[in-house]
């Protein structure tokens, strides 16, 4: 039977996941795959691959805001239904042209761009859909369901993104990505609820107005400005070390490829582990006392990855990074729950996508940081910045009210849409 206020008794909730479990391992494949491309058909350096990599994120720095300002404006299912089919069709250009034998990077970094662009309006739109189908009573739950799907498929996309591209070409399995992409667009056609904007209040507000508005909304409540500088903390930390581990694997540990893949997807598993966790132990100690005791417990353990080295050190600097990561998870379900609870249905979009451009710009900052420190004081010295960050993830939270909320607040009304219907019998699971 289903629980109370659980998101699986939604039909629509049904829906999105699947469509966004297939668009996830679409996307995971994809960043196996492209890069690969480039290295191996096109004979790129590692700058080039690092220009490839930076791309596919600089447009949530270059679009963030604005598209959170759009977002508000339209109807959020089709923005992720056209999201989608872009994406589709930017990805599907890449094998084609290589059986053409036109492919080019060029035409790599500028799918890799547009991409991006098309990826911020589906993160964006995603997660302001989200309050629409479930209510806020099963937020939690809807968001736990939805951060363990994306650790889940970065596990298992990214693996079998690697095994798919054993047996055939690169620029071959990215048709899984494109197919990944059509299914999700047509998936979320099913829908009924659309996400409607709120009603124009008829000022004709410019856009820059419209930002502003969001970026106040953020800067204004102690409880957002806090989980915005924790999970900037957090996002800083974690580049600083992603960055430098396959340096550190390859070059100072000599250790295969293999095994980097292995603590990569301890990360995963640990993000999968918390998020599944964050709920039940919420109802427990209360919902502020988790992200703040619970950070206090579990962020120091970032302390122990840079402790990495061969033998029995690799396992203390994997459990480290496992915690982290477990950490992150509980962070990632119960932080974006408050901030969707606490903002107002006309704000969802530019909320998320100012939250959005402030963590994409923290982990930006972390891979130039890396580069820097790594280069002038050593790949070590790197590694322990950032696993002082990481340890000091949770402190804006520990130090905010946040740490002493019990339940979710009231915070304002986050309409249901009425075709969602989540307590007829014909939407149970």
């Amino acid at each position: 039977m289903s629980r109370p206020h659980s998101p699986w008794r939604i039909a629509d909730f049904r829906t999105l996941f699947t469509a966004a479990a297939l668009s996830e391992l679409g996307t995971n494949i994809g960043y196996v795959a492209v890069p690969l491309i480039a290295v191996a058909a096109l004979d790129a350096s590692p700058g080039q691959v690092g220009a490839l990599a930076a791309l596919g994120t600089v447009a949530f720095l270059l679009i963030g805001l604005p598209a959170g300002a759009w977002v508000d404006r339209m109807r959020r299912r089709r923005v992720m239904m056209v999201a989608d089919l872009v994406r589709a069709a930017l990805i599907g250009s890449i094998p084609v042209a290589w059986w053409l034998d036109v492919l080019t990077l060029p035409q790599l970094y500028a799918v890799v761009l547009l991409n991006g662009c098309a990826t911020v309006f589906f993160d964006v739109g995603s997660q302001s859909f989200l309050p629409h189908l479930v209510g806020r009573e099963a937020l939690v739950s809807a968001n736990a369901a939805m951060v363990s799907l994306m650790a889940g498929a970065n596990i298992a996309g990214r693996s079998a993104g690697g095994f798919l591209i054993q047996l055939v070409a690169a620029p071959v399995a990215l048709v899984c990505t494109v197919v990944g992409y059509l299914a999700s667009g047509l998936g979320l056609a099913r829908i009924r609820a659309d996400g409607a904007p709120a009603a124009n209040d008829g000022t004709g507000r410019r856009l820059r107005a419209e930002i502003a508005e969001g970026l106040r909304h953020v800067g204004r409540r102690r409880e957002l400005r806090a989980l915005a500088g924790t999970a900037a903390l957090t996002n800083f930390g974690s580049q600083l070390v992603n960055v430098l581990l396959p340096v550190v694997f390859v070059r100072e540990l000599d250790l295969p490829a293999g095994a980097l893949g292995l603590y990569l997807a301890l990360g995963g598993f640990g993000v999968l582990v918390g998020a599944r966790c964050a709920g039940p132990i919420a109802g427990r100690l209360g919902f502020g006392r988790t992200l703040g005791v619970a950070g206090l417990c579990l962020a120091p353990a970032g302390l122990l990855v840079p402790l990495i080295d061969r033998g029995p050190w690799l396992v203390v600097a994997g459990l480290g990074w496992f915690l982290a990561t477990a950490k992150m998870g509980m962070d990632n379900v119960l932080g974006v729950s408050l901030r969707q609870r606490l903002t107002p249905d006309a704000l969802l979009g530019r909320m998320n996508a100012t939250f959005r451009c402030l963590l994409t710009g923290a982990s930006a900052i972390g891979a130039v940081a890396a580069a820097l420190i790594g280069q002038f004081a050593g790949v070590h010295t790197a590694m322990w910045a950032g696993g002082v960050c990481l340890s000091l993830g949770f402190v804006p939270v520990f130090c905010s009210p946040v740490r002493r909320l019990r339940v979710l607040p009231e915070g304002p009304t986050v309409a249901v849409a009425a075709t969602a219907r989540p307590e007829t019998p014909a939407a149970k699971a």
